[in-house]
């Protein structure tokens, strides 16, 4: 399988789209604001150092409601600080970059309807100082001019990695990892290690792209799903994929997927550790970082009131109405990401059968634990040379 043309969020508006399935997504943006606010703040703490044109990239973007609400805020955060320094706000070049399959017509939809609110919230000071491109390619390589970025973002995108490691992949002599679509407690040694050693050459090469193109003194704010201990089978980092290989196994046992297909699946993905992101990032040696976070997320965060821990009810334009438990509400979260993965490998008429007997599971599984994320926030500083 070709990760990059067969990898991207469920497109439009409908019951099973990003767009109407990301609050949690939404829950983890919120996570990142204080990182977001000090790294934008310190690019403009020098009044003689003041860009007058600000370069500014969203790593994996995707669509729908959350897709702009960090430009939004980055636009709160310069008004505000270009204000208080006395000094007319920079103009902002914002590039939104997902792979080619990402909607971005949903993106360019949205566009005019978020101008008008920045004009009518900010008034003269906008002045249309915001200009908006879309980018598709791959962030683990060159996406921009070299010197071009004071800000980089990226949110939820870099566990995926470029492709499934070359010693599982779907057309290798032996499958290594049989029934098992990521890391699990049963996978083998070799099997870990070839996940490890994907992560290791992807985040590299995003770092080497990124330290190309940031300006020295810019900021990087990353956030992505990982975990805070050395044992990359822990439930905190791989049970959902555990879930999902098993709700697969019952369609094969049903005859409904062919066993061989299941066999020779594997995950794109991987959720380091706290040290393996440092390691990396140390390695590569273009930055130095400022923060590294790791914050517990509920697989169903955003639903949930922080006061409380109870569910609350929310908009129709945050969620869809039938997401009635725990599990339908993970299962449509899990459903708008990785559908079109499972959809090109097992077919597209076993996708409602799937999504059920998954959230089944999920429910099973919250009554005698409580399924959560590691999300890992990271700041980083380009060094100066």
């Amino acid at each position: 399988m070709e990760f990059i043309q067969e990898l991207h969020m469920n497109g439009g508006g409908g019951e099973t789209s990003y767009a109407q399935n990301s609050i949690v997504q939404k829950k983890i943006l919120s996570y990142e604001n204080p990182s977001i606010q000090e790294a934008i703040s310190a690019i403009l703490s020098c009044k003689n150092n003041f860009p007058v044109s600000m370069g500014i990239a969203d790593l994996g973007c995707s669509s729908g409601p959350n897709t702009l609400m960090l430009i939004s805020e980055v636009i709160d955060i310069v008004n505000s600080r270009s204000t208080k320094m006395g000094i007319s706000m920079p103009e902002l070049r914002v590039y939104l970059n997902d792979l080619p399959g990402n909607d971005f017509n949903d993106i360019f939809l949205s566009l005019p309807e978020f101008y008008r609110k920045q004009e009518l919230e900010k008034g003269k000071r906008f002045n249309k100082s915001c200009f908006v491109a879309c980018v598709g390619g791959s962030f683990y390589c060159r996406l921009f001019p070299k010197r071009s970025l004071h800000f980089v973002h990226s949110s939820s995108g870099l566990h995926w990695l470029s492709k499934v490691p070359p010693l599982l992949d779907s057309n290798a002599s032996e499958h290594l990892n049989k029934g098992k679509i990521y890391i699990s407690k049963t996978s083998s040694e070799s099997v870990r290690n070839a996940y490890l050693q994907q992560f290791r050459s992807d985040f590299s090469s995003f770092l080497k792209s990124r330290s190309e193109e940031v300006v020295l003194g810019g900021r990087m704010v990353l956030s992505f799903l990982g975990r805070m201990t050395t044992d990359p089978t822990t439930e905190d980092c791989c049970y959902q994929w555990e879930l999902l290989a098993n709700a697969l196994q019952t369609l094969v046992s049903e005859g409904r997927i062919e066993e061989d297909k299941l066999n020779s699946f594997n995950a794109p993905y991987y959720a380091p550790s706290v040290e393996e992101v440092r390691n990396e990032i140390e390695k590569e040696g273009s930055f130095v970082i400022n923060s590294l976070k790791a914050i517990e997320v509920p697989w169903d965060a955003g639903y949930r009131s922080d006061r409380d821990n109870k569910y609350t009810e929310l908009t129709s334009e945050e969620y869809s109405p039938t997401t009635s438990t725990t599990g339908g509400r993970v299962a449509k979260t899990i459903r708008a990401v990785v559908e079109s993965m499972f959809e090109s490998q097992f077919g597209k008429e076993i996708m409602d059968d799937l999504f059920i007997k998954f959230a089944q599971l999920v429910d099973d599984y919250s009554l005698r634990a409580e399924p959560k994320y590691i999300d890992l926030v990271i700041s980083v500083t380009r060094k100066y040379e």
